[in-house]
């Protein structure tokens, strides 16, 4: 009986074991494009026409492609993932050499430039980082959120032990759907004190709802509050906390 036992828990471990995800190992790049006044509706064009395909043409994988909810700033936000750093550069210098996107490019910008200034972050998935699901809202478009969390000096890994055991399952339990969740990689200003993650909701409202009874969830304030108490204080800093709501662009793998 006993060995029957174990033989069973065994097979159900080993089972689970070759279950389990691999870890996703490419580099990610999340890209911020200031587009310069009035011309951002110009530079999706661009993207949707050309850019885009012209990526897929180098090697790069077009992950998801959005704008600020409230777009005051004119911006563009998208993630391309490449299989490792080498493959990146070279994709970039394949493509910024090709003629048909310098023809593109030379025929968006007859009346001016369209970007003001790019911003670049190189990311590294996280163990307990997610795949979005293919959205079965019946082609409603989701609202993303891209949140930035800076933590307090040589706390990351407490942040991350904290999403790895509580956050993101009380997340899924409130109705919000994890994406991916990053690391910076090393080099890079706050490197070792910054988590990048990605979320969905439905909509708006429905965002607002799952995060008042997430914060108010008994389990996710003890969960707080142990996770703090180990570290010996909060493990962000002030005002350390950013989010940022999204919207697909009509281009956008992920809507």
């Amino acid at each position: 009986m006993l060995k029957s036992l174990v033989a069973g828990l065994f097979a159900m471990v080993s089972l689970a074991v070759a279950e389990e995800k691999p870890r996703d190992t490419r580099l990610f790049e999340l890209r911020t494009y200031h587009a310069e006044p009035g011309k951002l509706d110009a530079l999706l064009t661009r993207f949707r026409d050309h850019t885009c395909k012209l990526f897929e043409k180098h090697g790069m994988t077009n992950v998801g492609y959005w704008v600020p909810a409230e777009n005051k700033d004119n911006l563009l936000v998208y993630l391309l993932a490449y299989p490792d750093r080498a493959a990146r550069d070279a994709a970039w210098k394949g493509f910024l050499g090709d003629e048909d996107w310098k023809k593109a490019a030379a025929a968006s910008e007859v009346n001016g430039k369209l970007v003001g200034k790019i911003d670049e972050l190189y990311l590294n998935a996280t163990d307990f980082s997610a795949e979005f699901p293919p959205n079965l809202s019946g082609g409603n478009e989701r609202l993303f959120e891209l949140r930035t969390y800076t933590t307090t000096p040589g706390k990351l890994p407490n942040l991350h032990k904290r999403f790895r055991e509580h956050t993101t399952e009380l997340f899924a339990k409130h109705g919000i759907t994890n994406g991916p969740y990053f690391q910076l990689v090393a080099g890079q200003p706050a490197a070792d004190d910054t988590l990048v993650y990605i979320l969905a909701h439905k909509d708006a409202a429905a965002a607002e709802k799952s995060w008042n009874d997430f914060r108010a969830d008994p389990i996710w304030v003890a969960a707080k509050k142990a996770s703090e108490d180990a570290a010996g204080g909060s493990l962000t800093v002030p005002d350390g906390v950013k989010s940022v709501f999204l919207k697909p662009v009509n281009f956008s793998p992920l809507n």
